[in-house]
């Protein structure tokens, strides 16, 4: 460090007190902005990198705090955020870090966390059978990694050279007036370089990258998908993304999708399936047998006795899902039952005595004498066709309606007495 950057007051370049309100600084700054600004005035592009520097620092409160009480040595040091986070978080890296010389990390003798590439994110299809035994998958991926031939510099040594069209910053600030008295800046990126923010000529390019720094690469990565995972789970592969120079590496992550099971359905750490019985297996008991997803056959009991009511559940325990890094432990099968009733008639009248005898039974209702009682039957009833030709009926009454009317006569009302 240098008594330079140590007594730098960032008051003093905003030219307000230290008793200044935000607002009095924003104004102070927007007033800098347009007299310093690169494209207005390219040879003070360091002294706008200070200028909105100290605005960032002095407009929150945390770090003006931090640097009321400790300076530019506080900020350095990382009380409220350290000094080239700040300012890197601002522009994100636009004008290449702060402009007291903190980037880097080595000068200062502190260190500074190197950027990190964008995740690659990929899905992966699984099935319920492979969350509940756990497998391991192989995927495919395309990645950049840096270039071995140039060494991640894209050329010869020293070959490479800051776009002049943007100065090296991948953007230009163009300005667009909205208003009267109103300048809306916006950022775009440099055609020149496209983004990249440097240059090199076509000759010095490495053949093998051309330039790009990075070279396309196929991986094969092992995907360990354990016992208990759900669907939407991510799997993280740490430093197995794209590459860059200057860039720490990119993570792979996996999301697992899982694909539906024609007999389970997994709520949480429980596994939920329908089976359909009989009524004589709800009434007198019954044994099924089903296969689990770890290819065991398990076989189920109700005695005779305990009825099974249609939609009734009923659990089994310890045959669930595998709990997530503890396998050994499991969630609960529940099993709910559909009863399947015989078809009309299926028993002849002769023995519909013998089964009600076996049966509880029915209850008795007193039936009522007289004229005004009267005897009906049910019948089998459609939702589907019989709402139709109701529907049709109503239609049809009002169309016989309107057809006694006669042309040019309107509809006569009844006079209320």
């Amino acid at each position: 460090m240098n008594d330079t950057e140590e007594n730098i007051d960032l008051y003093e370049i905003l030219n307000v007190s230290r008793t200044a309100s935000t607002a009095e600084i924003k104004k102070a700054y927007h007033r800098l902005a347009k007299e310093y600004h690169p494209d207005k005035n390219p040879e003070e592009g360091e002294k706008f990198k200070e200028i909105s520097f100290a605005y960032e620092v002095l407009t929150n409160p945390e770090k003006r705090e931090t640097y009321d009480h400790h300076g530019i040595q506080g900020l350095r040091e990382g009380g409220g955020g350290g000094a080239s986070d700040i300012f890197g978080g601002l522009f994100g890296g636009l004008f290449g870090g702060s402009p007291f010389g903190f980037g880097g990390g080595s000068r200062m003798g502190g260190s500074r966390r190197k950027q990190k590439g964008e995740d690659l994110v990929h899905p992966l299809k699984v099935s319920l059978v492979d969350l509940y035994n756990g497998k391991t998958s192989r995927l495919q991926i395309t990645k950049s990694v840096i270039c071995a031939k140039c060494q991640g510099q894209g050329g010869k040594p020293g070959a490479m050279q800051s776009c002049k069209g943007c100065r090296g910053h991948g953007v230009k600030i163009v300005q667009r007036q909205i208003g009267p008295g109103m300048i809306q800046q916006m950022q775009s990126m440099c055609p020149d370089c496209r983004g990249s923010g440097e240059m090199i000529n076509e000759k010095d390019r490495c053949k093998t990258c051309q330039g790009k720094k990075v070279t396309s690469e196929v991986k094969i990565l092992e995907v360990h998908v354990d016992k208990g995972m759900k669907d939407g789970q991510k799997i993280m592969m740490r430093g197995e993304g794209d590459q860059a120079p200057g860039v720490e590496p990119s993570d792979v992550v996996i999301i697992l999708q899982q694909k539906e099971h024609e007999l389970f359905r997994r709520e949480g750490s429980d596994l939920i399936m329908t089976q359909k019985i009989s009524i004589s297996e709800a009434l007198c008991g019954v044994d099924f047998v089903i296969k689990h997803m770890d290819d065991r056959d398990i076989v189920i009991r109700n005695p005779p006795g305990n009825v099974i009511e249609p939609g009734a559940m009923r659990r089994v325990d310890g045959e669930g899902m595998p709990h997530y890094r503890n396998p050994f432990e499991k969630g609960n099968l529940y099993i709910k039952f559909e009863v399947s009733f015989p078809e009309k008639n299926f028993i002849d009248q002769s023995h519909v005595k013998a089964l009600e005898a076996l049966l509880p039974a029915r209850p008795k209702y007193e039936i009522p004498q007289g004229e005004h009682v009267e005897e009906v039957n049910l019948m089998d009833f459609d939702p589907s066709t019989e709402a139709g030709a109701s529907g049709r009926r109503g239609e049809a009454y009002e169309e016989d309606g309107d057809d006694d009317e006669q042309p040019g006569m309107q509809r006569m009302q009844c006079a209320h007495q």
